[in-house]
């Protein structure tokens, strides 16, 4: 079949189809986000436009925005479908590397496809191309290279047919799964090849479930039985394997407590008796208290970062380390005992190995028991108050107003810190991303875009502060004249509140987060109306100024998104320093010489001599 690159590689993105975890064939690349320039507008957008009622195209007004709302779409269907974002060259495709990077993190599917310069370097230097000195292989898109898990730059048409497959493996592998750049230069576009018809035959990618290997189990379990107070925790690739309800019956039937990481937030109910709540820096006192106590840790699907181990200071310094994933490279870590394999294959294997073994039944209860402080803790933070509203009221509206099939959102700030420690889920299919791998300022509006599109039942809100609105709000408009509803919360606490609580809180002075410590020549600088802004930009707009005002605003903001259809935004001023507080450990870089440090070391060093004999 003689195609041009371009032709050739979307009738291959239309012949590829997905299996859900439900058993339904979908689309495997079921859209594309495009902005289109001189490296993609005639090769790439001439062969969409041919088949433009086949696979949709959907504009945006940021190619950062474009690829954060792919990576939002991966996330809502538990990676079994991948977004497809095409740019020009130059600014354009460097716009998309930091979605690489939040895609790269999260271990979320995500093909990107920049436009790059003339192989046949005729024209060179082209408009937008960079020109390294010593190198002239080298791109725009070379910058792509550490936030791949696959690159590739399409330098003849025939090189698809080794490429693609390799794409696709990326793409939907449950260990390797992560963003895919093809650098499409655009000359070769442009060019024909005689295809083989085989290369656009429908192809299903189903749900790949790789079993443990029967020695590595088999210690696993061991060390199981011996141990008297395990912990089980539950990270994303438990979502991704659609092995919530598996792991669940597995800690009912041997009384094992539960916990959840960021990423596998949601896939337990809250008033599971099991449940201990979520682990770690954002997450709950009672999780972290049962995680100091335990002998053995069996971490499910998970890759353990920081803010899911308290850096590492959350567990015993004599607990053992079980894990079970997919991708050997998490499943090693800290000298884990390693179980590679799909979670779901792993816990039904592991299953019989288990078979008569309970745990005490102290250990057991301790989960309810100390949940239900941090219960009576987030209750209390949940009560009116005659002051602004702070961000655990906000959540605590949000749960209490939200209906089952919805779906939560948020990234960065000191909301994922509220929407992980304070929402109570009904549990069963997952219904939250917070995006805390990378924990990308403006991921919260772009995602949502995504998010909606691909959520099939219910209303997907998004939490978000003024910091990552005025980062990137570009997608709200590109949402409303798609018409994709969902409600976005923006909380104005007059700056970078979260990080100026890291600042003072380790000792630092105020400085350049919060608008009253930055420099300005305005006496009283002006302050942004998010209201008018979201209004501009075709959104149905609510502001609030307490926290009764704010349910109800919150409330007709959920009609309005629906009936519009688009996205309604709920403006609420909040309290810029009232936090929930685990009171785990997070280790950062704090200076060993802070500020006034000399002064009081002078005044040290006199207060010595003067006691010498």
């Amino acid at each position: 079949m003689r195609l041009t690159t371009a032709q050739a590689l979307v009738a291959w993105l239309i012949a590829q189809r997905s299996q859900t975890l439900d058993g339904r064939e979908v689309p495997l690349f079921p859209a594309v986000f495009a902005i289109f320039g001189h490296g993609n507008v005639l090769g790439l957008g001439t062969a969409l436009e041919e088949r433009r009622d086949v696979i949709p195209v959907w504009r945006g007004h940021s190619e950062q925005g474009m690829a954060l709302a792919a990576v939002g779409l991966a996330k809502a269907v538990h990676r079994r479908q991948v977004g497809v974002v095409t740019s020009s060259i130059g600014p354009g495709a460097l716009n998309m590397v930091t979605a690489a990077g939040v895609a790269h993190a999260n271990r979320l599917p995500l093909l990107l496809l920049p436009g790059d310069v003339f192989t046949g370097r005729g024209p060179d230097p082209v408009l937008q191309q960079i020109e390294h000195f010593g190198d002239p292989t080298v791109t725009a898109n070379d910058a792509f290279r550490p936030v791949s898990r696959y690159f590739d730059r399409i330098t003849r048409p025939e090189q698809l047919l080794a490429t693609l497959p390799q794409v696709a493996r990326v793409l939907t592998d449950p260990a390797d799964a992560g963003p895919v750049t093809l650098a499409l230069p655009q000359d070769v576009q442009a060019e024909t090849f005689d295809f083989p018809d085989v290369l656009f035959e429908p192809v299903v990618h189903t749900v790949t479930r790789p079993r443990p290997d029967r020695s590595a189990l088999t210690t696993a379990a061991e060390a199981l039985r011996t141990a008297q107070r395990p912990l089980l925790i539950l990270g994303g690739g438990v979502r991704y394997s659609g092995a919530g309800p598996r792991a669940v019956e597995l800690a009912e039937r041997h009384g094992i407590p539960i916990t959840e990481t960021t990423a596998g937030r949601t896939l337990v109910a809250h008033d599971h008796p099991l449940y201990a709540g979520p682990l770690g820096i954002t997450g709950s006192t009672s999780a972290d208290s049962l995680a100091a106590e335990a002998d053995l840790i069996l971490a499910v699907g998970t890759r353990l970062q920081d803010f899911t181990t308290s850096s590492w200071t959350g567990f015993a310094p004599e607990a053992r380390m079980v894990t079970i994933n997919a991708a050997r490279f998490d499943a090693v870590k800290h000298g884990a005992l390693a179980v590679v394999a799909d979670a779901a294959a792993a816990l039904e294997d592991l299953q019989p190995e288990l078979s008569g073994w309970r745990v005490a039944r102290g250990w057991t209860t301790r989960a309810a028991a100390v949940r239900a402080e941090w219960d009576d803790y987030i209750d209390t933070l949940r009560a009116p108050t005659a002051e602004l509203p702070t961000y655990a009221q906000i959540v605590g509206a949000v749960n209490d107003l939200s209906d089952a099939g919805d779906y939560v959102m948020t990234s960065s700030g000191g909301l994922p810190g509220e929407l992980i420690g304070g929402w109570r889920a009904e549990g069963g299919e997952p219904t939250m991303d917070v995006e805390y791998g990378f924990s990308c300022m403006g991921y919260e509006l772009a995602g949502a875009w995504g998010a909606a599109m691909a959520h099939r039942h219910g209303l997907v809100s998004t939490l978000l502060g003024d910091g990552s609105y005025l980062m990137l709000n570009s997608e709200l408009f590109s949402a409303a004249f798609a018409g994709h509803p969902f409600v976005a919360v923006v909380c104005d606490n007059d700056g970078y509140a979260v990080i100026a609580r890291l600042q003072e809180g380790q000792g630092g002075n105020g400085f350049n987060n919060m608008y009253r410590d930055c420099r300005t020549n305005h006496p009283v600088p002006p302050r942004v109306n998010f209201a008018a802004h979201a209004h501009a930009l075709g959104c149905v707009v609510f502001t609030a100024s307490t926290a009764d005002e704010f349910r109800e605003a919150y409330a007709h903001a959920r009609q309005a998104a629906v009936r519009q259809p688009r996205p309604a935004v709920v403006v609420v001023r909040t309290h810029p320093a009232a936090w929930t507080e685990s009171g785990a450990f997070w280790q950062v870089g704090v200076p060993e010489q802070l500020p006034g440090f000399e002064e009081q070391a002078a005044g040290l060093t006199r207060q010595v001599r003067y006691l010498r004999p």
